[in-house]
Parts: C-alpha cells; sequence; structure tokens
C-alpha cells in the first residue's frame, strides 16, 4: 500500500517538473534573444527614407546635418530655414546669401573641397553631398555618417525640397512652398503679354570671362522655357551642357532679353570681364542691351538655379523685368 502511494507521489512530481519545463521553453521561446533585442533597438533607432527612387537608412533624429557640395541643398535650407551644423564655404567665408542659415555652422571646406577630419568632428547624424562628387569621396563620406546624394538637376527640386523636409520635419512647410510657386506661377503666366511670349529671351553666365549657355532644362532655363512658356533660342534647344557662346554668335542670335550673371568668384583671373562685355561695341548693337533689356545679376550670382529658391526668387526678378 505504501509502495502504491509514493508511486502516485512520484508520478506527480515528474508531471510537475515536466510542465514546467514546458512553461520554461514556451516562455523562452515568447521572449527574443539578446540578438533580437539589439536589432529591434536598431530598427527603432533608424528609418528609411525614399529618394528618386533609392532607399536610404538614416537615423530616426537627424538633428546634425552637414552640407558639403551641394549648393542646392544650401538653398532649399534657406527656403525652409533650417541650420546645419556644418556647410560649404566660398573663398573661406560664408556668402551673405546664406548667412540666415550659417550662423552657428562650421565651414567644412568649399564647394569642391570637403574637409573630412572637421566633418568628423562635427558628429553628423546625417551628410547631403553631392551628386558632383567622384565616387570614392561619396564612399569616404559615408564611414563617418548616412550620407545621401543631393542632386544638381533642376527636375529633381521638388524632390529635393521634400528630402531636406523629412530629414529636418518640415515636411508640411516643404509642400506649402511647394505648392506657393505653383500658385505663383500661375498668377505670373497672366501677366505676360504676348509681344514678350513671342520674344527671343537668354539666360547666360560670365565665367573665366567668357559667355556661357546652358541646356533648355539647365540653369534657369526650366523656368524660362518650361514653367512660364516662353520659346527657347535654337542654340540653347542645341546645347547639350555649359557652352561656349562667341560675342560674334550672340550678336547672331540677337536676343530681346538678356538674364546675364556674373560673380566675381567666377571670374577672378578677368575681374573685369562684365565691363568689358557692356563696352563691347559688337554687343552694344544687341537688341537687348540697344534697348536696356539686359539684366545684371537679376537674382544673386551664387543661384544655382534648379532648386526651390532658385525658382522662387528668379520667377519674380523675370517677371518683374519682362512686363516693365
Amino acid at each position: 500500500m505504501k509502495q502504491t502511494k509514493w508511486a502516485v507521489v512520484g508520478l506527480l512530481f515528474l508531471i510537475s517538473v515536466v510542465f514546467t519545463a514546458c512553461g520554461e521553453k514556451k516562455e523562452a521561446a515568447e521572449s527574443p534573444s539578446g540578438t533580437e533585442k539589439a536589432a529591434s533597438a536598431e530598427q527603432a533607432e533608424t528609418r528609411i527614407i525614399n529618394y528618386l527612387g533609392k532607399e536610404y537608412k538614416v537615423p530616426a533624429k537627424t538633428d546634425r546635418i552637414v552640407i558639403t557640395g551641394a549648393v542646392e541643398a544650401m538653398e532649399d535650407a534657406i527656403v525652409l530655414d533650417v541650420k546645419p551644423v556644418g556647410a560649404i564655404t566660398v573663398g573661406g567665408q560664408f556668402p551673405e546669401l546664406f548667412r540666415p542659415i550659417t550662423g552657428e555652422a562650421q565651414s567644412v571646406g568649399e564647394k569642391t573641397e570637403p574637409n573630412f577630419e572637421t566633418i568628423l568632428s562635427l558628429k553628423p547624424d546625417v551628410i547631403l553631398g553631392s551628386t558632383k562628387f567622384k565616387p570614392e569621396v561619396m564612399e569616404q563620406l559615408a564611414k563617418i555618417a548616412p550620407t545621401l546624394p543631393y542632386s544638381h538637376v533642376s527636375t529633381d527640386w521638388e524632390s529635393n525640397l521634400r528630402l531636406l523636409g523629412e530629414l529636418s520635419g518640415k515636411q508640411e512647410q516643404a509642400e506649402q512652398e511647394i505648392a506657393k510657386y505653383k500658385s505663383d506661377l500661375e498668377d505670373a503666366k497672366t501677366k505676360l503679354d504676348n509681344s514678350v511670349k513671342g520674344a527671343k529671351v537668354l539666360a547666360m553666365r560670365i565665367r573665366v570671362g567668357e559667355l556661357y549657355i546652358y541646356p533648355e532644362k539647365v540653369f534657369f532655363n526650366p523656368v524660362l522655357y518650361e514653367d512660364l512658356g516662353l520659346t527657347a533660342p535654337a542654340e540653347v534647344k542645341a546645347a547639350k551642357a555649359q557652352e561656349l557662346l562667341s560675342k560674334e554668335r550672340l550678336a547672331e542670335m540677337n536676343p530681346d532679353y538678356i538674364f546675364l550673371q556674373f560673380s566675381p568668384d567666377e571670374n577672378k583671373e578677368s575681374p573685369n570681364a562684365l565691363e568689358q562685355f557692356q563696352n563691347d561695341p559688337i554687343l552694344k548693337n544687341v537688341a537687348a542691351v540697344k534697348n536696356g533689356k539686359l539684366f545684371i545679376n537679376a537674382v544673386d550670382p551664387l543661384i544655382q538655379g534648379g532648386t526651390a529658391y532658385s525658382k522662387i526668387e528668379f520667377l519674380k526678378a523675370a517677371v518683374d523685368r519682362l512686363t516693365k
């Protein structure tokens, strides 16, 4: 009888042990491992940004933004009032154009010469490089922090502004600025009369003492020919990239309106190039020059042309001058 009693007790104990072990296994299976916890924490501290058809992993918070090489990003930062911790200088200084956003920024080098040591010391959350950078430069920057290639192509202006808006937490403001430009554009179109719409309008830049024109979708041309609907001269349509234009060829084109940009920083070896252009006897007979329709630096000469800021500023300047 006693043997039976102890057998029952032993059986009950065994069952208890089995159920306890099963419960521990189940709990272990349901609880994340150390590796899973680390992966989960990493996922919570990062996010994926979609930009121009590619995905980029960046920190969940991107408060410390460094801009290097991408003057386009500097312009967009003005529009959204984003203050980078590191930014581009020109001739070792922050140009007046960028003073509103560079009050507390450190120089990270010139446009084509990023200072990797300074960028590293700033401990950026994200770096905005340029699509003009060589792959090895982007690779070096990516070793410091997640680096995105900010587009220099004018048709990407909306995507660029939205990217900066997402990184800075100003998505709504970015959308408002895009909508406002499009609204202002519709108003501008109503102000242009038929004589202007049929005129020959040309945007040019003096660089290293020479005249240059650009393709239809580069510089300020998208505002003139795509947005405002003006007719691009044949020379602009034929241009494949930045193209040298002789003064004789310009005289043959004989544009009715000229928007001419001149920056001393781009003409250090030819500081008198603008004065020489204005006094050239051949160019004095060009319709735009002769009729007072030559507009020099209608906007800041450092403006790139294909950004939200460029489009906003140039649209106002162009309509103001074309309707006088």
